[in-house]
């Protein structure tokens, strides 16, 4: 009977401690876990939802600016091939110009001619749909924007620093200078120049010879 007791007692002992260890493992094992999510919590970046209105609007203002560089784009293309096609037609109307007044100075067929101008009104008028206008120079104001000067010229009719002829027409392409009108212009009256000298020769006192 006493040696039942105390295996009891031992039973008891060994279940205790059994206890305990199995108590102080659970808690370093809390501890270990809470310490791991601790870290995963601060680790972890913090993700934003945004609302889904804010998303929308954002996916609208980058289609508008898609669509308006899309619009960009096709307008430069469409310009540049434009500009092209009028550069290789400029050389055949500036012939076509010179024809006529070569037909109108030596007297050629009035019927010939006329359909020769036709033909040149209808082609300019088949340019000017897609924005080529030309720029008339005659006894305009010589502007450096839009003219080309070739050569200077005094002159007596034409004031200074306007066109006095026009040697080559000059064309626009929208608000675009396809090509520049080459002029030549007044250097002014040379005559207007000369007169204040006379003037002043004529004021100065003449010396008498001595004796």
């Amino acid at each position: 009977m006493a040696k039942a007791t105390k295996d009891e007692k031992n039973e008891k002992k060994a279940k205790a401690a059994a206890g305990k260890a199995a108590d102080k493992a659970e808690k370093s094992k809390k501890a270990s876990e809470a310490k791991a999510a601790g870290a995963a919590a601060i680790e972890e970046p913090v993700v934003v939802v945004e609302p889904e209105s804010t998303r929308l609007l954002r996916l609208q203002a980058d289609f508008d600016n898609f669509k308006k560089r899309t619009i960009r784009e096709r307008n430069e293309t469409y310009r540049r091939a434009n500009e092209d096609i009028m550069e290789e037609l400029l050389p055949v109307m500036d012939h076509m110009e010179l024809a006529l007044d070569a037909a109108a100075q030596h007297d050629a067929d009035e019927a010939m001619v006329e359909g020769f101008r036709m033909v040149s009104e209808q082609l300019r008028g088949a340019l000017a749909k897609f924005g080529l206008t030309p720029i008339d120079a005659s006894a305009a104001e010589f502007d450096p924007n839009v003219h080309e000067a070739i050569s200077h010229l005094p002159s007596t009719d034409v004031a200074e620093n306007y066109v006095v002829a026009m040697t080559r027409r000059g064309y626009k392409l929208g608000d675009m200078l396809l090509r520049a009108a080459q002029v030549v212009v007044s250097s002014g009256d040379p005559t207007a120049e000369a007169a204040p000298e006379a003037a002043l020769s004529e004021d100065e006192p003449n010396e008498e010879p001595e004796a």
